[in-house]
C-alpha cells in the first residue's frame, strides 16, 4: 500500500551519522512503525467498506483527494516547493499512475468480489513480484540462491492461499487477478522510479505530494467517465473514505517518510510483513470474513518467501 516515489528504492540506507537526532517529544520510532503497520493493515477493510455505498473509481478518487490534501499541508508547513521542471513532472505521472491510480483502482475492483483479507494477502506479494522483476531489470541488483529460493518459496505461499490444490474453487479469478496485479504494480513503479528519479533535487515529501496530485487529476478525469454521481451519499463509507485517504494514504505516507529518514529504508520496508497479518484480523473480527485454514499458512509462508527475497549478498 505505499506511495512513496523516491524514498523507498532511490534513497539508499541511511548510515548512523546520516540518521537525524530525534526530536525531544517526538514519538518513538517503533510507535509510530506499529501505527503505520495498523493503518495500512486496516486500510483494505476501509475499502471493502468504502465500496459499499460508492463506486470503486469514487473510492479512489475520494482517497487519492484527502490523502493529497494531508500532503499539502504538510509541504506548506514545512515551507518547501513542488519539484519543477517537465520533466520530472512527466516522470511524476508515469509514477503516479503505477504506484497510485492503478493499483488504489485494482484494490477497490478486487475487493468488490474477494475479502478483504484475501486483498491484504496480495498486497504482500509485492516483494515476490519486486525479485523477479529486478532480475530482469536492474542488473545491479543480481539475485542470490537465497533469494531466488526466496522467490519460490514466496509463490507456493500464494498457491497455498489460492488452495490451487482445489482447483481454486470458490474464488473469484477475476477480483483475485486484480488484486495481484495491483501489487505487480507496485514494483514495476518501484523500478521505473528509481531508473528516472533517483537524481531528482527536490525532497521525497515534495515529489510524493506532486504524485499524489497526479494520481488525483488521472483519477478526477477517469471516474466520470465510467461512474455517476451517487443519488445519496451513505455515511459510513464515506468516513471509510475520508480515513483511507486522509490516514491510509496521507498520513501513512507521512509516517514513513519519518522512519526512511530515522532508521532507513530497509527497516521502515519492514511493514510490508505486518500488513497481511492486520488485514486478516480486521477482515476476520470487524467483518466476519470467513477464514480457511489455507489462507493464514499461505500467507505465512508468503512472508517467509517474501522476508528471504530481501536478503542482500553479505547481510
Amino acid at each position: 500500500m505505499t506511495t512513496v516515489t523516491a524514498s523507498r528504492d532511490a534513497a539508499g540506507p541511511a548510515s548512523a551519522s546520516s540518521v537525524p537526532p530525534q526530536p525531544r517529544g517526538r514519538l518513538d520510532w517503533r510507535l509510530r512503525f506499529a501505527a503505520l503497520s495498523l493503518i495500512w493493515g486496516f486500510s483494505f477493510l476501509l475499502i471493502k467498506v468504502g465500496t459499499d455505498g460508492y463506486a470503486p473509481f469514487q473510492v479512489t478518487l475520494g482517497r487519492l483527494v484527502f490523502g493529497t490534501a494531508v500532503l499539502a499541508a504538510a509541504i506548506a508547513v514545512k515551507r518547501e516547493r513542488l519539484p519543477r521542471g517537465a520533466r520530472t513532472w512527466g516522470h511524476l505521472a508515469v509514477a503516479a499512475f503505477l504506484l497510485n491510480a492503478l493499483p488504489f483502482s485494482l484494490f477497490a475492483y478486487s475487493e468488490l468480489t474477494i475479502p478483504s483479507t484475501l486483498a491484504g494477502i496480495c498486497n504482500a506479494t509485492s516483494p515476490l513480484w519486486g525479485m523477479a522483476l529486478s532480475m530482469v531489470a536492474l542488473s545491479e541488483d543480481r539475485p542470490t540462491r537465497v533469494r531466488v529460493a526466496g522467490l519460490g518459496i514466496g509463490f507456493i505461499g500464494v498457491l497455498t492461499v489460492l488452495g490451487a490444490w482445489q482447483g481454486f474453487h470458490g474464488l473469484d479469478a477475476t477480483g483475485t487477478a486484480m488484486a495481484l496485479l495491483a501489487s505487480l504494480s507496485y514494483p514495476i513503479g518501484w523500478i521505473y522510479v528509481r531508473r528516472t528519479l533517483a537524481g531528482a533535487g527536490e525532497s521525497h515529501l515534495s515529489l510524493t505530494g506532486a504524485q499524489l496530485l497526479l494520481a488525483t487529476v488521472q483519477l478526477a478525469v477517469v471516474t466520470p467517465l465510467f461512474t455517476s454521481v451517487p443519488t445519496s451519499f451513505s455515511l459510513v463509507p464515506l468516513l471509510a473514505i475520508v480515513a483511507l485517504g486522509a490516514l491510509g494514504t496521507g498520513l501513512a505516507v507521512l509516517l514513513q517518510y519519518g522512519l526512511v529518514a530515522e532508521v532507513g529504508p530497509t527497516t521502515a520496508q519492514m511493514v510490508t510483513y505486518f500488513i497481511p497479518v492486520i488485514a486478516t484480523a480486521a477482515g476476520v473480527a470487524v467483518l466476519g470474513e470467513s477464514l480457511a485454514w489455507s489462507t493464514p499458512v499461505g500467507a505465512v509462508i508468503v512472508l517467509a518467501g517474501a522476508a528471504l527475497t530481501q536478503v542482500r549478498r553479505g547481510a
